[in-house]
């Protein structure tokens, strides 16, 4: 039996990676054939989103001037980041055939058996489009269609975004949601096949992510800041957390732009070299949904810093977890350096969940 996934697996972050290498690796151990469908809208493309970031701007899409000067600017920052994850992605992930648009996917498909909208941000807001037709499988006509971990990222939809969403979901037969937000929104359409699951980051425990660890890194016991999101207080948070340690503080990002933001800045670090970063860490901050879910994982103190209009993802799992005073709700709250985190009990759930999960996604696939 084959199943493709389609997810966001293209974004040059180390989240969107890691879910796809997790949930592909995770559905191979139970006997299936699987593979990614290597789906990258041309405006969601690393060699032309600025083109799309810059109309989302009301200060750089003024004129054709200003327009000029961001693509200007961002453009080496995301050809040299996507070209590194290109790699990264040819690597680690079993993808098909690149498809451009929906219309090529829906000419020719990949053959599979179940068709599975993977983790991540699919259901919601894509390029410049309110949502795409592709993550919820349109294409797929007259086969098992499932999602695994499937997330909106916000909360607050439009009545007609509601309207299409009680058809576009009518085809699944298991619909496994990443956030207990996305569960709601769906049980209020009097859907009786949803459930709750774990980021596929956290299927895997650990050891399992530790053997994609490439190397010995040099630095041991530093504040890690994992930061996808423009935020000057986070910067200054930060930089104060690790004086009040002592502890050195180190910055990854594949963004070339974040080189002044604070710390010893570690740039474009392949996965093997994230992962041990994340390891040798003593303490992170993230206002990262991975980033939140890695340090869960790996046993971290962690501050979490709620992003914004997609902060229903971070809060998820800290409420799953009872981590949810782990958010930073005053800037200048230190307590965290002295208020360790009780794993034994955190593990418990986890573990629990985690068996919970990969039924669901076992009987899912088998039923």
């Amino acid at each position: 039996m084959k199943v493709s996934i389609i997810t966001r697996h293209f974004i040059t972050n180390y989240g969107s990676l890691c879910q796809s290498y997790a949930l592909q690796r995770v559905i191979e151990s139970m006997g299936y054939e699987v593979d990614i469908i290597d789906y990258i809208r041309e405006d969601e493309d690393y060699r032309h989103i600025t083109s799309t970031l810059v109309k989302k701007s009301d200060f750089w899409n003024k004129n054709f001037l200003t327009r000029f000067i961001y693509k200007l600017l961002q453009n080496p920052n995301y050809i040299i980041g996507g070209r590194a994850f290109e790699k990264y992605r040819l690597k680690y992930l079993n993808m098909t055939k690149l498809y451009s648009s929906f219309e090529e996917l829906k000419k020719d498909p990949p053959e599979a058996d179940i068709y599975c909208t993977g983790s991540d941000q699919v259901w919601g807001t894509i390029g410049n489009d309110r949502y795409d037709k592709a993550y919820f499988l349109e294409f797929a006509e007259g086969k098992k269609c499932i999602s695994y971990a499937a997330s909106f990222g916000k909360t607050k939809f439009d009545d007609e975004y509601i309207t299409n969403l009680s058809r576009l979901v009518k085809k699944y037969s298991a619909l496994l949601m990443r956030e207990k937000s996305a569960v709601d929104i769906l049980e209020k359409l009097k859907l009786d096949n949803v459930k709750q699951v774990l980021d596929p980051t956290l299927l895997l425990d650990k050891n399992e992510w530790l053997d994609l660890a490439e190397g010995e890194i040099k630095d041991k016991d530093y504040v890690l800041i994992y930061q996808l999101h423009r935020n000057k207080r986070m910067d200054q948070y930060a930089k104060e957390f690790a004086k009040k340690t002592g502890l050195k503080l180190i910055r990854v990002s594949p963004s070339l732009h974040h080189i002044n933001r604070g710390g010893k800045f570690v740039y474009l670090p392949n996965l093997g070299e994230f992962l041990s970063y994340i390891n040798n860490a003593k303490y992170i901050i993230t206002d990262s949904f991975h980033g939140t879910a890695f340090a869960i994982n790996f046993n971290k103190d962690f501050v979490d810093i709620l992003p914004g209009e997609t902060a229903t993802r971070n809060q998820s799992i800290l409420e799953l977890t009872g981590l949810d005073d782990r958010i930073l709700r005053d800037y200048g709250d230190f307590s965290f350096i002295d208020r360790h985190i009780d794993y034994d009990k955190v593990n418990d759930i986890i573990g629990r969940k985690r068996v919970e999960s990969l039924d669901y996604l076992s009987q899912s696939l088998k039923n």
